[in-house]
């Protein structure tokens, strides 16, 4: 499954306060995001790859304007549900590609057996699986984080609070249920997700104007702490 229409996607840097505003206003004009588990959100868990030359760290460091990393995700720790994901920047749109793939799937991949997603058959495990072989792509690093989301039907919107970032480099720890060992403190992000155009009644919820916009990548500030 891909995204064949490229989004815009925001992120800025807030704090604490920030977050108990954005919680008090956007129950008001937005619904809850279908992966919570209640108004308290949810947490997610990614193991990125990447090759011993590190070229998806180095290449969102440097900005390379058309850029792909892929990720294995899951959220609050269910591993019946398990998303292999393409991430894809192109012109400041980003494009995401999706395919599942079975726990017992996971563990062989975490074991290094990469024939686990040619057996799979799916066309980005199809992918992954060339890549690996061709660009040397291991899983490297694990993200982890709680996410409160809240969507809007208008533009397509979708706005996240993430914080409690958490990140460890054994990509066996993505199937464990113990909390992730190594926490990244003091850091809020609100990421906002949308098509053609940010409706305004969510710009001015946000406060967008008053807020510095930024490149931050989970994966990177994980990778290089």
């Amino acid at each position: 499954m891909s995204e064949s229409t490229g989004r815009r996607e925001l992120k800025h840097y807030i704090n604490y306060i920030d977050v108990i505003q954005l919680r008090a206003r956007l129950p008001y004009v937005t619904s809850l995001d279908k992966y919570a588990v209640d108004e308290n959100g949810y947490r997610v868990k990614s193991l990125y790859f990447d090759n011993y030359n590190d070229k998806a760290l180095k290449e969102k460091i440097d900005g390379v304007n058309e850029r792909e990393k892929f990720r294995l995700r899951l959220y609050n720790d269910d591993t019946t549900y398990i998303r292999l994901e393409k991430k894809r920047k192109k012109n400041g749109f980003c494009y995401k590609e999706k395919a599942v793939i079975t726990v017992n799937e996971c563990k062989r991949l975490l074991d290094g057996e990469s024939s686990a997603l040619k057996e799979n058959g799916n066309a980005l495990c199809m992918e992954l699986y060339s890549k690996m072989y061709y660009q040397q792509l291991r899983p490297k690093s694990i993200v982890d984080y709680k996410r409160e989301a809240f969507v809007y039907s208008m533009g397509n919107v979708r706005l996240t609070l993430d914080y409690d970032i958490r990140t460890s480099n054994n990509p066996h720890d993505f199937l464990k249920s113990e909390p992730i060992p190594l926490p990244i403190p003091g850091i809020y992000l609100l990421e906002v997700k949308y098509n053609n155009y940010l409706p305004e009644i969510i710009r001015g919820i946000v406060s967008l104007s008053s807020r510095k916009s930024t490149a931050f990548s989970k994966y990177a500030a994980t990778r290089i702490i």
